[in-house]
């Protein structure tokens, strides 16, 4: 198994459903006999866990890479990080939690940027808990982005062919509308066109999609898709991007589910998450655009409603790293 990928992923916070997707995903055949994977996090939260599970796994804490063993029965986990576990309660906010959740993230950011392993996969952490914590950025992206110093990102959303990459993620609505800028546009159809040639995609397709309903009507329903967007696409169109737009949204991912597009992007969150959930809410996945390593995640939260209870269902954690393999050994999306 010497020269499977190896992925890094992170538990998420433990009084969420991170640790129980973790390991029932790990559980997956398809997963085992395809990749190298190490968890970063606590050895004991996970022990924990797969014993509250029932599963068979042996649970190994390890202080370097070089101790991890690969072998199905086997879960090694890189536990380096002061952790006191008597503060985890299920469904239940922990500064403790908090602040041990983005530590494994970046600790295994590091690693991804010092090629010690392939990519990186990672469980839901919580934001309140980690701004608690005292973390001004509590998102995965933005902590991955600050660490490796990575200039331009963005967040997509995958779920089976249809893609969404958005213009701005956690922004409220008056904020996002402010971001459709043609600058800013051009920024991100340019930084998904590139993405997706990396990937093995021959003139990829981006659908780029209105703000506005009826893309504005020619105007009667606001001014961005005249000043903005669609000069933002003429510019790509330029530069030789198949890039079309602006599309009304109520159509463009229906396109790109017919095969029109390879990618959409969207111009806020909500805009682009609501057509991935309903398409497939259990499978989707979330990949960053713009660092310099892989790094794929979950497409949910914490849950703490459910969290301790063993009812989480762990298909977009299989999903993410599964997928996360296949960009780390340059198979693309497929």
């Amino acid at each position: 198994m010497a020269d499977l990928p190896r992925i890094a992923v992170t538990i998420g916070d433990p009084c969420g459903i991170g640790p129980e997707v973790v390991v029932k995903a790990l559980a997956t055949p398809e997963l085992l006999n395809s990749l190298n994977v190490v968890l970063v996090g606590s050895a004991e939260v996970i022990a924990a866990t797969a014993k509250q599970l029932q599963s068979p796994f042996r649970i190994v804490r390890i202080t370097t890479l070089d101790e991890a063993i690969y072998d199905h029965g086997t879960l090694p986990v890189l536990d380096i990080i002061d952790f006191d576990t008597s503060t985890v309660l299920p469904g239940r906010l922990s500064v403790e939690s908090g602040r041990a959740s983005v530590e494994w993230v970046l600790q295994a950011g590091r690693l991804a940027i010092s090629n010690e392993v392939d990519a990186i996969a990672t469980a839901p952490i919580n934001k309140e808990a980690a701004r608690l914590a005292g973390y001004t950025e509590v998102g995965h992206m933005e902590l991955l982005q600050t660490l490796s110093g990575a200039p331009k990102v963005a967040t997509m959303l995958v779920s089976g062919k249809l893609r969404v990459v958005h213009l701005t993620t956690h922004k409220s609505l008056s904020e996002a509308c402010k971001a459709v800028t043609q600058e800013h546009v051009l920024e991100k159809i340019v930084l998904t066109h590139d993405a997706f040639v990396s990937w093995g995609f021959e003139g990829p397709r981006v659908g780029v999609a209105a703000l506005n309903p009826h893309a504005s009507d020619g105007g009667l329903i606001g001014s961005e898709e005249a000043c903005e967007i669609e000069p933002a696409c003429v510019r790509a169109r330029e530069l030789g991007i198949n890039a079309t737009g602006p599309v009304p949204a109520d159509i463009v991912f229906h396109q790109a589910i017919m095969g029109d597009y390879d990618v959409v992007l969207a111009m806020y969150h909500d805009q682009g998450h609501i057509p991935i959930k309903v398409y497939g809410f259990e499978e989707s996945v979330s990949v960053n655009l713009g660092l310099p390593f892989v790094r794929t995640s979950v497409d949910h939260g914490t849950a703490f409603d459910i969290a301790g209870k063993g009812v989480a269902i762990p298909t977009s954690m299989v999903e993410a790293v599964l997928l996360a393999g296949k960009l780390a050994s340059g198979k693309g999306l497929g």
